[in-house]
């Protein structure tokens, strides 16, 4: 179930680009846990697959390890474009993934579809095969982008989002064992759900990797206690309405729901043009808000996203002075008595009507301010410290 640190790792790993009419942003952060497993795609064209206007953008949350994760990200896409992955519905079980590319010209949404599955199952059994392999798993969630269409892929209860006309229009299904069409599996294989997991276990019904609860003989690849096949969503692009996906790990949802956490991205990006600070204030605020997992999110923005509103601007300035001004009074108006700590000052400002906090977020997407704030005018001594602060989200 995961090991934490005394203190979370708050450090992150940025990327951002564009291409193909997209732009993106990515942040990944450890935060309380031990082991950073997470791992990412982001590719806005695809010229090694002979497919330059496609695209492609994933999210791997790894468990026991992060070597699943990580051998994924590199190899996922291999293995679903290659003709031996059976995208156009070939048998060929070769594990030659530089086998030659498939022209786009001849795919149909059906063979896609079929060839995402296919390239899943191929690169599970690849990896059992393989010496050497731990026992780690890895959830998977990702979009492929052609000129025409979405294909949101899900593995595990990692999730994607399409955020179009100013509402969430579409979320992927997350793979749990008490899902009764996933608890049906995992016992019609012998197995369990005890506390929501696979055997008392594993928190998810779905993965790549996790040969432990894949060797029930008798069943076929899809019907052990965990299966390695996605769910795969297409949907036609709506150039005119389309604004932005998100794709996160279950450190970002498990403390946002799909309309929050989308809300907050358009606040955000009406704010700021940089998508890398937008992930990045994502991040911070799940943090903020009791997120004890790794967390990564990738945002793609289309042509149509939110733009930056000259209004929306002004608010979150004078927002920011608000709460500066604010903790500047608790501070200064201590007296003789004890200063406060950061989080008595976080619940006296939470307990305050303060206007125009970003939706989603509330004043967990300020902690960050507020907090240099409080630092800058109260240095932190030897008894202080941020560790139980961060514990405590007020």
């Amino acid at each position: 179930m995961g090991a934490f640190l005394d203190k979370p790792k708050t450090e992150k790993h940025n990327a951002h680009g564009e291409g193909n009419g997209l732009r993106y942003g990515l942040s990944s952060m450890q935060g309380w846990r031990v082991e950073m497993e997470d791992a990412h795609n982001a590719m806005p064209g695809l010229p090694a697959q002979g497919m330059a206007d496609w695209a492609f953008f994933a999210v791997y949350d790894g468990h026991a390890g992060s070597r699943v994760a990580h051998y994924c990200s590199k190899h996922l896409l291999e293995h679903i474009f290659s003709a031996g992955s059976g995208l156009l519905g070939t048998d060929n079980d070769s594990d030659d993934s530089t086998a030659d590319p498939i022209s786009p010209v001849c795919l149909t949404v059906e063979a896609v579809k079929t060839g995402i599955r296919s390239g899943f199952l191929h690169i599970d059994e690849h990896m059992r095969s393989c010496n050497g392999m731990d026992r780690s798993g890895s959830t998977a969630v990702g979009v492929l982008l052609s000129p025409d269409h979405l294909f949101f892929i899900n593995c595990g209860d990692s999730r994607a989002v399409l955020y179009r006309n100013a509402r969430v229009c579409f979320s992927t299904l997350d793979h749990k064992p008490c899902n009764p069409q996933e608890k049906e599996r995992i016992q019609n294989a012998g197995g369990s759900v005890m506390i929501q997991r696979v055997n008392g276990s594993l928190a998810v019904s779905r993965a790549l990797g996790d040969f432990d609860y894949k060797c029930v003989d008798g069943k076929g690849q899809t019907e052990q206690l965990v299966s390695p096949e996605p769910d795969v969503f297409e949907m036609v692009r709506s150039p005119e309405l389309d604004q932005f996906v998100v794709l996160a790990c279950d450190g970002i949802w498990d403390v946002m729901s799909n309309e929050e956490l989308c809300e907050f991205v358009r606040s955000r990006l009406e704010v700021s043009h940089d998508l890398e600070r937008v992930c990045n204030e994502l991040v911070d605020t799940c943090l903020h808000k009791g997120s004890r997992d790794n967390m990564s999110v990738v945002l793609v923005c289309f042509p149509n996203a939110p733009q930056i509103s000259e209004e929306a601007v002004r608010k979150d300035a004078d927002l920011n002075k608000h709460l500066e001004s604010r903790v500047e009074e608790m501070l200064s108006g201590s007296g003789e008595e004890a200063i406060p700590d950061l989080v008595t000052v976080m619940r006296n400002l939470s307990a305050a009507n303060i206007p125009n906090l970003p939706p989603g977020g509330g004043l967990a997407s300020k902690r960050s301010l507020i907090e240099a704030v409080y630092q800058d005018l109260n240095p932190p001594g030897e008894e202080d410290g941020n560790g139980a602060d961060l514990e405590d989200p007020w």
